[in-house]
C-alpha cells in the first residue's frame, strides 16, 4: 500500500469515561495526592501504550484523577517508577525532551481549538494552544500561556540520582476555567452534565546509568536516542497523541449519583462514522489528488487501509457527501434526526 498522511488509528472509538466530581475540602497545592482533598477522586484506569491494547504494558504505572469547582478543573497524577531525572527548566521549552507528564483538553468535542500542558519533575512546564491538529496543517501557539495555571510536583526519592530510594513522583495542577473556554461560544465553565474531551500522556525514555547518572540509551547505528515510550488513558491506536476524536470523555458531575448514570451520547459515535470518512477522504487525496463524493468507493479505501475490523464497515446512515476541487464536507442527522453532524476537510466537527 502506498503511504498516507493521516494514518488510520489502529483503534476502535472505545475511549474511557471518567466522571469528575465536585470539590468538597479546601486545597492546598503540594504535589500530593494522599490527601483529604482527593479523597472523593478516583484514579483513571492505568495507563496503556499509545498504540493501544495489542502493545505490551508500560513498565511502570501511571495514573491520574480530576476535581472541580465553579473556577478551576483540578488534575493530579501518580507516576509509578525508579527512574526519576529531568534537566529542562525554562519554561515553554521541548519538556518531552525529559521524561514528562501531559495534559490535552478539547472542550467542545470539535477536535480543534484545543490545549496542551506538559510537565517534568522539575515543575518547568510548556503550555500550547493548537487552532487545528497538526495533521490537518495546524501549528501550535507556543506563546500561549494558561493563565492562573498553578503546578506542583512532589517526588518518593531523588531527583538526578539513580543510586536514591527512588520509587515515584506525583503532579498536581490547577487550571482555571477562564483559560480555556475563549474558544467556546458562551465562554463559560462547565455545568454538570457537561464533559470535555481529555487525554493524558507520559513520555518516558529508556535510559542507562552511566558514571552515576541517567543517559539515554541510543541506537548503536545513528547514535540517537532510541524513541520514547508513550502511555496515555486513552489509546488513539497511532504514535500520535493528536487525534483528539479518540481522547477519553471527561463529565462533570455533582454527585455520585449523576456519576454512575454518565453516558456518552449517540452522537459522538455518528461523529466517529463520520471521522472514518474523513480518513478514507484524505487518503483518497493521496492517492488520486483530488476528493471524492462516491460513499463506496471510500468504503473501499477503509477496506483496504483501516488496520481493525471494526473500523473498516460504516453504520447505515444517511451520509451526504459534498466535494470540491480542494474540500469536502460529509453530514448525517443527528440521532434525534432533528439537527446535522458536520465534518469538514480541515477535521472540524460540528452540529448544527
Amino acid at each position: 500500500m502506498a503511504p498516507v498522511r493521516i494514518p488510520i488509528p489502529a483503534v476502535g472509538f472505545n475511549p474511557p469515561v471518567y466522571a469528575c466530581n465536585r470539590a468538597t475540602v479546601p486545597f492546598q497545592l503540594d504535589g500530593k495526592l494522599d490527601k483529604p482533598f482527593w479523597q472523593d477522586a478516583p484514579f483513571t484506569a492505568d495507563f496503556l501504550d499509545i498504540e493501544g491494547t495489542n502493545l505490551p504494558r508500560p513498565r511502570f504505572r501511571t495514573r491520574a484523577k480530576l476535581l472541580w469547582d465553579d473556577e478551576h478543573l483540578y488534575i493530579g497524577a501518580q507516576l509509578d517508577g525508579d527512574e526519576i531525572w529531568g534537566s529542562v527548566t525554562r519554561r515553554d521549552d521541548v519538556i518531552f525532551q525529559d521524561n514528562d507528564f501531559e495534559v490535552f483538553i478539547d472542550p467542545d468535542s470539535d477536535t480543534q481549538q484545543y490545549y496542551e500542558f506538559e510537565m517534568n519533575v522539575l515543575n518547568t512546564v510548556w503550555d500550547l494552544f493548537l487552532p487545528v491538529a497538526y495533521r490537518d496543517n495546524g501549528s501550535a501557539l507556543n506563546g500561549y500561556d494558561i493563565r492562573g495555571l498553578r503546578t506542583a510536583v512532589f517526588v518518593d526519592g531523588s531527583i538526578n540520582q539513580p543510586s536514591a530510594a527512588n520509587r515515584s513522583w506525583s503532579v498536581e495542577i490547577v487550571i482555571p476555567f477562564a483559560a480555556i473556554t475563549e474558544c467556546l461560544p458562551q465562554q463559560r465553565p462547565p455545568r454538570a452534565g457537561d464533559y470535555y474531551r481529555i487525554n493524558f500522556s507520559r513520555v518516558h525514555w529508556k535510559t542507562d546509568i552511566v558514571d552515576g547518572q541517567y543517559k539515554k540509551q541510543t541506537d548503536p547505528v545513528t547514535g540517537r536516542a532510541l524513541p520514547e515510550d508513550n502511555w496515555v488513558w486513552a489509546p488513539t491506536g497511532v504514535i500520535n497523541i493528536h487525534y483528539p476524536e479518540l481522547w477519553g470523555f471527561v463529565f462533570f458531575v455533582d454527585s455520585s449519583q449523576e456519576a454512575s448514570t454518565v453516558v456518552i451520547p449517540e452522537d459522538e459515535y455518528y461523529k466517529w462514522e463520520l471521522r472514518k470518512l474523513y480518513y478514507a477522504e484524505q487518503i483518497h487525496l493521496d492517492l488520486h489528488g483530488c476528493y471524492c463524493d462516491q460513499l463506496e468507493k471510500l468504503t473501499d479505501i477503509l477496506t483496504v487501509y483501516a488496520p481493525s475490523e471494526e473500523n473498516r464497515s460504516l453504520l447505515p446512515l444517511p451520509y451526504v457527501i459534498e466535494t470540491t476541487s480542494r474540500t469536502f464536507v460529509i453530514s448525517c442527522p443527528t440521532a434525534d434526526r432533528q439537527r446535522t453532524i458536520l465534518i469538514y476537510s480541515n477535521g472540524k466537527v460540528e452540529i448544527k
